[in-house]
């Protein structure tokens, strides 16, 4: 298995890619954005984490191009896809990313080619919806004509310990034989595959790795509100818990959840689940919980600019960090958002600063914002501060002579650099 398609050069697509390259693998990337295909076969890069020189000498090498030609597949050993699966408007799966692209694949695949679907879903969307399409669409069997199967991406971007190659790989096939196909495939460029019995059993291993993160997240969110009340510091307590070598793993509190995985995923299992007459009261209250921080923030900001004398409506607030996780570029689903929906929507006039997002694209779910660009720095003439994203920046950054008052929800400012007028969130 020497040539393969990766469908979406996303934040999961594209570093899939180049480590196949690197691996010896012929890799054909297929994207529906021309902005992605024009960048990556010129040799440069779209994601701030992903090194330019990585991709220029996947191209130097001759072994990666990019294209939206989806018929070039007919001549491929392997097809993985990469692409997005949202939640709609009512917190429902949206397949349409998945079951498109098979529908555009489907004409084009040959007899004895694997397909894989990374793409993060409920337990039945590989051998259920994605192989009625492939098989509507080619007209072959699978597990037959073509070998089908699921390996969840784990993806950590920003975190320069999580390499492709050194990430096991959990792998799904539709039949053994499906299975073997991909395990070769996988063998090609990762160094550790985890063989599950099913496609389903893969689907829902991922679905189980960011439900256990949602729920422990909404955890210490609401211990965050509980030992406020009694005024005890929950990033002390966790620093305490954390020294405790067993039974104890440490996560953290902030302004909601971001990330494509995190937000969106475990309501792909409480849709499904109610199909078997399941209902995930843990999940949905984890949901509720980590939804509701962004409204805990605008009350610590409220109480903030009172202290100051001064209202919500008309302040000038400046957001710091518009990126949902600290050192990346990838703003998706980030509580930052919220942030700025709610201050405008009481009457603020908000700005932000992001070094890692200059300007504001254009998303799905906020594509009113796309165009804004970041202030070009961190001026004390604000009415409020509010530190949503823990950017190394901003750590370092000296608030101590700052007469604004900070609100910071993510504990990141420490104690020397921080302003008088101080709030944790």
């Amino acid at each position: 298995m020497n040539n393969l398609a990766i469908v979406g050069l996303g934040y999961v697509g594209l570093p899939l890619a180049l480590q196949f390259a690197r691996s010896g693998c012929q890799v054909l990337g297929l994207d529906i954005d021309p902005r992605k295909i024009e960048t990556l076969n010129a040799g440069r890069s779209y994601i701030k984490h992903v090194p330019a020189a990585a991709v220029a000498e996947a191209r130097a090498s001759g072994r990666l191009e990019a294209s939206a030609d989806f018929s070039r597949v007919s001549g491929l050993d392997a097809v993985i896809l990469c692409v997005p699966t949202p939640l709609n408007e009512f917190r429902e799966p949206d397949l349409s990313y998945v079951l498109n692209t098979g529908r555009q694949l489907a004409p084009n695949l040959r007899k004895g080619v694997l397909v894989v679907l990374e793409s993060t879903t409920y337990p039945g969307t590989t051998d259920g919806e994605l192989r009625e399409v492939l098989e509507a669409g080619s007209g072959l069997k699978a597990g037959v004509d073509f070998h089908l199967a699921f390996s969840p991406e784990r993806e950590d971007p920003g975190n320069p310990d999580s390499q492709v190659a050194s990430i096991p790989k959990v792998v799904g096939g539709y039949t053994p034989a499906c299975l073997a196909k991909a395990m070769e495939l996988y063998g090609r460029a990762i160094r550790k595959l985890v063989p599950v019995s099913s496609c389903r059993a893969a689907e829902a291993t991922k679905l189980l790795e960011n439900i256990f993160r949602s729920v422990n997240i909404a955890l210490v969110n609401e211990l965050k509100l509980v030992y406020g009340a009694m005024d005890i510091d929950i990033w002390e307590v966790i620093e305490a818990a954390k020294t405790k070598p067993f039974g104890f793993m440490p996560f953290y509190p902030g302004p909601g959840l971001g990330g494509h995985c995190i937000p969106i995923d475990p309501f792909y299992l409480t849709w499904k689940a109610r199909q078997f007459g399941q209902h995930t009261r843990f999940i949905e209250l984890a949901g509720e919980i980590n939804t509701a921080m962004p409204d805990h923030v605008v009350r610590v900001a409220f109480e903030a600019l009172n202290q100051d004398g001064k209202a919500v409506k008309g302040a000038r607030i400046l957001i710091l960090g518009l990126a949902y996780k600290a050192n990346v570029d990838d703003d998706r689903e980030s509580p930052s958002y919220k942030l700025i929906q709610k201050f405008e929507g009481l009457g603020a006039r908000v700005e932000y600063h992001d070094p890692f997002v200059p300007v504001i694209p254009k998303t799905r779910e906020h594509a009113e914002y796309a165009g804004r660009k970041s202030v070009a720095g961190i001026t004390p003439d604000y009415d409020l501060l509010v530190l949503a994203t823990g950017h190394d920046a901003y750590k370092q950054f000296d608030f101590s002579g700052y007469a604004v008052p900070l609100v910071d929800t993510r504990n990141a400012v420490p104690a020397a650099r921080r302003p008088r007028k101080y709030y944790k969130a």
